[in-house]
């Protein structure tokens, strides 16, 4: 199994596929990543040599892509300094809203949760 950057590649993938898995790395990063390296895109990445992984890692590095917990940690600064500066779309990050200017009033169940309803669901007494 190839473990790079500390994620385990799902093995029957294709490996221009399976270097998805790692966040931070899309299709067009990883196709870009392969051609530079000169790995064929179609090759499973259970086929993969050791040499292949390393140099995989190398080019990340070279690269100086940030990804899983360094892209992590970057994307969460950027919140917290919108949060602190008290702008608009930290107002909506800190209450749990959309922050891109999407509606809220018939959707944005995704970020608003499970609806909460005030009183009307609990179930009446049947009368004798």
């Amino acid at each position: 199994m190839a473990r790079i950057s500390g994620i385990d590649l799902p093995n029957n993938k294709r490996i221009e596929i399976a270097l998805g898995y790692i966040k931070g790395i899309g299709l067009p990063l990883s196709k870009k990543i392969l051609s530079e390296i000169g790995i064929d895109f179609n090759i499973r990445a259970k086929d993969l040599t050791d040499a292949h992984v390393a140099s995989i890692n190398a080019k990340i590095v070279e690269l100086q892509i940030p990804v899983e917990g360094e892209l992590k940690r970057i994307v969460s600064q950027n919140i917290r300094r919108l949060i602190e500066i008290k702008s608009y779309r930290g107002s909506r990050h800190q209450k749990g809203l959309p922050a891109r200017g999407q509606r809220t009033r018939a959707n944005a169940r995704t970020r608003k949760g499970k609806k909460k309803t005030v009183g009307g669901t609990k179930k009446k007494l049947a009368k004798k």
